[in-house]
């Protein structure tokens, strides 16, 4: 059961990571450049309201350095690297 709730996941992640490197790359075709989307960016184009709730959750919960430190860091890599790892 274990090892089917992680496969499952795995598979989640992998498709979430195609769809962003398709979206980056019709927008590189488009823009005739290299375009890297931050997860944040595309975070906060889904929906900003979560993004913020975990912002303050992060925030309150654990540690504003967390936040700074390790979460921004992550958010602001390209949305399909942090999806495929």
């Amino acid at each position: 059961m274990l090892r089917f709730i992680f496969r499952l996941a795995a598979m989640v992640a992998l498709s979430v990571s195609v769809i962003m490197a398709v979206v980056d790359a019709t927008r590189s075709v488009a823009a005739s450049a290299l375009v890297m989307t931050p997860l944040n960016t595309s975070w906060l184009a889904v929906s900003p309201d979560t993004r913020a709730a975990f912002e303050t959750y992060v925030r309150d919960k654990a540690s504003p350095l967390l936040w700074d430190g390790v979460i921004a860091w992550v958010l602001a890599q390209p949305g399909f690297a942090v999806f495929a790892v």
